[in-house]
């Protein structure tokens, strides 16, 4: 079987990019999932229920995201659903933040103090 080409996500939409971010920390739930875009992205981007479950969706449909049969504790509500990254989705996510991290390079680079 052929590995993916991960260049192929690329570029990936905000959301499906903050969630991943999310994950990265481990397993979470929606409503934590939410709190971590919140806070990661200093309050100015944030998910209301249906952008985070469509976006879960998309990821877990892609196979960058899985939801995970784990419990953190017997008290958790079992309502709760928790979703993790997939291998796939740690290599896409870790490509993206490449790929900005260039496009920052060059836009300081090219925006030199004192030219603008």
């Amino acid at each position: 079987m052929n590995a993916p080409d991960l260049q192929s996500f690329l570029p990936l939409p905000q959301t499906q990019f903050h969630v991943l971010v999310a994950l990265t920390e481990g397993e979470r739930h929606g409503y934590a999932i939410m709190g971590a875009v919140e806070e990661s992205s200093g309050g100015l981007v944030k998910m209301g229920p249906a952008t985070l479950y469509g976006t879960l969706k998309r990821l877990v449909d892609a196979g960058l995201a899985e939801e995970s049969d784990r419990r953190p504790d017997d008290d958790d509500d079992q309502r709760r659903r928790y979703y993790r990254l997939t291998g796939l989705g740690q290599q896409v996510c870790h490509a993206e933040a490449d790929r900005l991290a260039d496009l920052v390079a060059i836009t300081r680079t090219n925006l030199r103090p004192g030219l603008a």
